[in-house]
């Protein structure tokens, strides 16, 4: 391995560091202070009058009702009537208040892995970050100003409890002459279809436009500040996505875009909520903020394009929404066979998209084929291994020969200590001699790099890992491992991490230990470094590794670490099979020697 090499591989390292250190030391006290923010923020909610914003998209008037306090969920929910849902993948209720989706909890998902308490994805207006979605129209024709808003009492006509076998049918009139005959369905997992017949009744054209909104008040709780991870507004039109971090949108950042084809909604890591047109309508998609005393409720709305409706005439108009999971199946579902344009990009595919999608459907077919999402990481870091192989190889070999040479490399260098460039001269000789390539170490590093940034994207934001166990103590593969030092790798009942500053230490896990022991081990198999301090450059890395992954997801310790042992089986073979004594071989003669002698 050459000096450049070497230099790269540094720069590498450090760049990782500080990119985790970053990670480590900005986000995670920025999620704390955000938290803090939070919880200061429900007190004043608590105090003051919680003024709710419009309930309708750009160019419609109208407000909530305000809110005198903020009441708790079930207080909210008994309210108002409310039509039940009950399908496999979600249970809740839809008020009859202005048909708000505004009570959803996901069947298959709890909010932690010993709970039995589901996810609450959807929540009433009034409660404390309040999330629904609604569907409506509007009007800007003089004297059809009274069409259905947020409060708008609809009428129950037929279906007591909302499935994937029975729909409900609902109707509402306006005094202006209009008649709407809404029809709801579920499907088998998170799709809602709605469906209205509008009946003109009057002597007067109308026109009309259909909308949708979602609404988060407030930033969530569990916003997850990662680099990987996006939450916040979302939309597809016409093919292109458009996005803005919740961030962004506190900072009165807004879109506003037309076209055909697509959805908005607002998104978390792993759930969204999704107000979906008319698939062959044209809409305009927006994103807004408005703040209510010192409370920012996000936006996310389309509009469809105005249409006529003539005296006595009807229409029928159909659109949906979505409110679970973003599992990739479903989302795939809803864009093949409802026909959604873009819908699978709710999940985060990033930048190296075009590396994450063959990972995650990797990850999908090998867990289908293990059972077990754990083996499946296992697998695929497995084949990745095999595809990057020949490179592998090259790269190992060369470094088995630059070990072997370094002696007179060493001597070389020396010599020629102050004329650099008859050193280098004779280094190249030397290359050439002993038929050494000193960039072939390159060679597996560069495609390594965008590897290991697109697999972090790929099982940071994969659902399948969210409260899935790995052997042993492992129980939840997203959250971080369990056992560290400061609770005596389980033994005590107490969290390390509550201990300020010390927690960092203390807070340090088992799998993280074992990841930079297999670090250690592979450097260990490595040359050693000419220049003193890339020598302890190198020996300190897999120290701050071990400390900066502590935090990470147990999911994603488990893969450096595995991938970490296979590269160190790869490279002992080989170089064994060049004839070098690495630093193991080493180890276990002074182990076995010791043994002998206590014999």
């Amino acid at each position: 391995m050459g000096d450049d090499n070497r230099n790269f591989l540094v720069a590498t390292g450090l760049i990782l560091a500080i990119l985790m250190v970053f990670q480590v030391f900005f986000f995670g006290p920025q999620q704390a202070e955000r938290r803090a923010e939070l919880d200061a923020q429900r007190e004043a909610e608590l105090a003051l009058q919680a003024e709710a914003a419009s309930d309708l998209p750009p160019g419609a008037t109208g407000d909530l009702a305000p809110v005198d306090r903020l009441i708790d969920r079930d207080e909210a929910l008994g309210s108002v009537e409310r039509i039940t849902i009950n399908a496999p993948s979600v249970t809740g209720s839809i008020s009859l208040d202005g048909v708000l989706f505004d009570d959803l909890q996901l069947r298959n998902h709890t909010v932690a892995v010993d709970s039995d308490t589901l996810i609450s994805l959807l929540n009433p207006i009034g409660t404390s970050g309040a999330f629904y979605a609604r569907d409506s129209w509007l009007s800007r024709t003089p004297g059809f100003a009274d069409l259905p808003v947020h409060d708008s009492r609809w009428t129950l006509r037929s279906g007591s409890e909302l499935t994937p076998e029975t729909p409900v049918v609902l109707s509402y009139e306006t005094e202006s002459g209009l008649e709407i005959q809404r029809t709801i369905e579920i499907n088998e997992n998170y799709l809602f279809t709605i469906t209205d017949r509008v009946n003109n009744t009057t002597s007067d054209e109308v026109e009309l436009q259909r909308y949708g909104l979602v609404r988060q008040q407030g930033v969530p709780e569990d916003l997850e500040p990662n680099m990987a991870v996006f939450e916040g507004a979302i939309a597809v039109v016409d093919g292109e996505m458009h996005r803005e971090k919740y961030s962004n949108l506190e900072d009165g950042r807004e879109m506003d875009e037309s076209g055909q084809g697509g959805w908005v909604g607002i998104t978390t890591r792993y759930w969204i909520a999704a107000a979906i047109p008319s698939l062959d309508s044209n809409f305009t998609a927006n994103f807004r903020t408005i703040e209510r005393n010192g409370v920012p409720t996000f936006d996310a709305t389309y509009r469809e394009r105005a249409q006529i409706l003539a005296p006595g005439a009807s229409l029928t108009s159909t659109s949906y929404i979505f409110a679970g999971a973003k599992e990739l199946d479903v989302l795939h579902y809803v864009e093949d066979e409802v026909g959604v344009v873009g819908f699978d990009r709710a999940y985060n595919w990033g930048w190296l998209w075009f590396l994450v999608r063959p990972f995650v459907w990797l990850l999908h077919m090998l867990e289908g084929v293990t059972g077990h999402f754990g083996l499946a990481i296992l697998a695929l870091t497995l084949l990745i291994k095999l595809v990057m192989f020949p490179l592998a190889n090259r790269a190992y070999a060369s470094m088995a020969k630059m070990k072997l040479v370094q002696p007179k490399m060493q001597e070389i260098r020396e010599r020629y200590a102050a004329d650099q460039q008859k050193q280098q001269q004779a280094l190249m000789e030397l290359y050439r001699k002993e038929k050494i390539n000193p960039l072939a170490g390159c060679l597996p590093i560069l495609p390594q790099i965008p590897i290991f940034f697109a697999l972090y994207q790929t099982l940071f934001n994969a659902l399948e890992m969210r409260h899935a166990p790995f052997f042993g103590w492992i129980q939840d593969m997203s959250a971080r491992d369990p056992l560290m030092i400061g609770n005596l790798f389980g033994l005590l009942p107490y969290d390390p991490l509550s201990i300020p500053i010390l927690g960092f230490v203390l807070g340090l896990g088992a799998w993280p230990i074992i990841m930079g022991l297999t670090m250690a081990a592979q450097q260990a198999l490595n040359p050693p470094p000419p220049d003193p301090m890339q020598a302890k450059i190198f020996a300190f890395l897999p120290i701050v590794f071990t400390f900066i992954l502590a935090p990470f997801a147990a999911g994603l310790v488990i893969y450096w670490a595995w991938n970490n042992f296979l590269s160190v089986v790869q490279q002992y073979i080989i170089m064994r099979r060049h004839g070098n004594e690495t630093q193991l071989d080493k180890l276990i003669a002074r182990l076995m020697g010791k043994a002998k002698e206590e014999g």
